[in-house]
C-alpha cells in the first residue's frame, strides 16, 4: 500500500471493517477491535490517523513491533494478522493491521470476545460467545465428515449420481459435464485422500444397513388423532434420494385430493389436503438438516385426521430457535455435504429460506399456517388440515369400495347401513363398511342422522361429480 491508496482508504472514514487510531499507544483498543473484526467479516486497524482524518504516522520502533507482536498472540485461537507500514514522511510510518480469516471463530482478545456494529466494538455476550463455541465444534467435528470406511465407490448408486450431476447442469447449479461417478463425488467434496466420506454413504449408499440404520424413513397413516390405530405403516432405509422419492409415494397416495367441475370452466379443478409443495420442501429440509450422528434416527412422516406431521431426528443448530423460522434468519447448516447435492438439484435454497417457503406456500394456497416445535429430541412441522373441501368434491384417492358406497347414496335418498351393506357386490366385514362411511363422512361427501342400526345415511351432493 502508499501513501495514496491509504489516502483513499481512510478516506472512506470508520465503518464495520475499518477502525482509524491516532497511535499504538491506543493498542490495547485497536486489537479489541481487530478480535471483532475476526468475529464478523474482517477489517482494517489503522494506527496513525488523527480524529479528523488526518494522517499523522508515527515513530515505529523495534520495541513496537514487539509490543504488537505479543499483542496479536492474545487473540484465540491463532489467527492470521496480517502487517503492512507505509512512510508518510518525516521519518514517521503508518501501521496496517489487516484480517481476513474469519473462519475458526469465535475469537477473544486477552480472554475476552468482541463483536463489531458497524463503527463500534463492544463485548460479546457471553450467551452468543458460547453459541458461536458450539457451532465451531460442530464444524470441526461433523458427522457427515467423517470417513466412511469399508465403502468403496462401487457400494454407492451410480445411476443417482450421475441423476444428481446432469440434474444439476440442467439447473445452471453445475457448469461441468458428467465424466464419471467419482468426478462427481470429488466436485461435491465426498471423498477425502481417495476415501469415501459418510455424507456419500448417506447421499447415495446402495445399501445402508447394517452400518447406517440412521439412513431410515417411517412413514404411517393413523385412524383419529391419535397413534392407537394404524391404516398403513411403512419403513424403509435407503439412501437420501430414495427417501425422498418413498416419502413422495406415501404421501400422493394419502393425501386426500379433491376434484369438482366449476362452471364456465372445462378443465376439472383439483385441491389437496395438504399443500404438496409445502410437505416436500419440508422432506427435504428434514433429510438435509437432521442429526445423523443419532443411530437410531430417522426422518418420520405421520398423517392423522386432523393434521400432518414432518419430524426429524435431532434439535435446531445452535445460533437458531424456533421463533427465527418464519423470518429472515442467518442459514447454519448442520449437514453442509448433505445439502449440497440437494442445492444443486434445485431441491432446496440456500441461506435458510426452507422453513419461510414452507410457510409462503401454504398461506398463498389458502392452508393453515403450518407449526414449527422441537419435542423430544427432535423437529417438528406441523401442518393442520384445515377446512379446504369445495361442497361438490369428490376424492381422487378413494377406494373402490368408497366409490360403490357413494353410487348407492347417489339417487339422494337417506339409507339405513344394511341397506347400503346389501347393495355392496363384495362386501367385506361390516366394521369395513362403518369405517368407509365414517371416513366419508369426515370428507364432507356424505351425511348421516341417528345412532346404531337407527342411523341413516345419505349422499351430500346427490348428482354432483362422483
Amino acid at each position: 500500500m502508499n501513501l495514496e491508496e491509504l489516502q483513499q482508504l481512510v478516506a472512506q472514514g470508520e465503518s464495520e471493517r475499518l477502525e482509524l487510531k491516532r497511535s499504538t499507544g491506543e493498542l490495547r483498543a485497536g486489537m479489541q477491535t481487530l478480535c471483532a473484526m475476526l468475529n464478523a467479516k474482517g477489517g482494517r486497524v489503522v494506527f496513525g490517523v488523527g480524529n479528523a482524518g488526518n494522517i499523522v504516522g508515527q515513530q515505529i520502533s523495534d520495541h513496537t513491533l514487539r509490543e504488537v507482536a505479543n499483542a496479536i498472540r492474545k487473540i484465540e485461537p491463532a489467527a492470521w494478522v496480517e502487517q503492512e507500514r507505509v512512510d508518510v514522511g518525516k521519518g514517521k510510518e503508518v501501521l496496517v493491521l489487516e484480517t481476513t480469516q474469519v473462519a475458526g471463530g469465535p475469537y477473544a482478545f486477552d480472554g475476552r470476545p468482541y463483536k463489531r456494529t458497524g463503527p463500534t466494538t463492544s463485548r460479546m455476550p457471553q450467551d452468543e460467545y458460547h453459541t458461536r463455541l458450539l457451532v465451531r465444534s460442530h464444524e470441526l467435528h461433523r458427522w457427515e465428515n467423517e470417513a466412511a470406511p469399508g465403502y468403496s465407490v462401487g457400494d454407492l448408486d451410480a445411476a443417482e449420481i450421475e441423476r444428481t450431476h446432469q440434474s444439476a447442469v440442467s439447473a445452471k447449479r453445475l457448469d461441468a459435464p458428467f465424466l464419471s461417478v467419482v468426478d462427481t463425488l470429488d466436485r461435491f467434496r465426498l471423498r477425502r485422500d481417495g476415501q469415501l466420506l459418510r455424507a456419500a454413504v448417506v447421499l447415495f449408499g446402495k445399501q445402508p444397513l447394517p452400518d447406517y440404520p440412521q439412513c431410515a424413513l417411517r412413514m404411517a397413516r393413523f385412524r383419529g388423532t391419535t397413534k392407537s390405530e394404524f391404516i398403513d405403516q411403512r419403513q424403509i432405509h435407503g439412501h437420501a434420494f430414495d427417501i425422498l422419492a418413498e416419502a413422495s409415494l406415501f404421501l400422493e397416495r394419502h393425501v386426500p385430493v379433491a376434484g369438482w367441475m366449476e362452471p364456465g370452466k372445462w378443465e376439472r379443478q383439483e385441491r389437496a389436503q395438504y399443500p404438496f409443495a409445502a410437505l416436500r420442501e419440508a422432506v427435504v429440509n428434514a433429510i438435509c438438516h437432521r442429526d445423523y450422528s443419532q443411530a437410531g434416527g430417522a426422518v418420520h412422516v405421520a398423517m392423522y385426521d386432523d393434521r400432518l406431521e414432518i419430524i426429524s431426528t435431532g434439535l435446531l443448530p445452535p445460533g437458531i430457535t424456533v421463533a427465527d423460522l418464519k423470518r429472515d434468519h442467518a442459514s447454519h447448516l448442520r449437514n453442509p455435504l448433505i445439502a449440497e447435492p440437494f442445492y444443486r438439484r434445485a431441491l432446496i435454497e440456500k441461506w435458510g429460506s426452507g422453513t419461510q417457503k414452507i410457510v409462503e406456500t401454504c398461506l398463498a394456497g389458502g392452508y393453515p399456517e403450518p407449526e414449527f416445535f422441537e419435542q423430544a429430541g427432535a423437529f417438528y412441522v406441523r401442518f393442520p388440515a384445515g377446512t379446504y373441501v369445495p361442497p361438490t368434491a369428490v376424492r381422487h384417492d378413494l377406494t373402490d369400495r368408497q366409490r360403490e358406497i357413494l353410487s348407492i347414496l347417489s339417487d339422494g335418498r337417506h339409507r339405513r347401513f344394511r341397506e347400503i351393506y346389501a347393495g355392496l357386490a363384495s362386501a367385506p366385514a361390516e366394521r369395513t363398511v362403518r369405517d368407509d362411511l365414517r371416513m366419508l363422512r369426515s370428507l364432507g361427501l356424505v351425511g348421516s342422522a341417528g345412532r346404531s342400526v337407527a342411523a341413516r345415511w345419505w349422499l351430500k351432493n346427490p348428482g354432483g361429480d362422483l
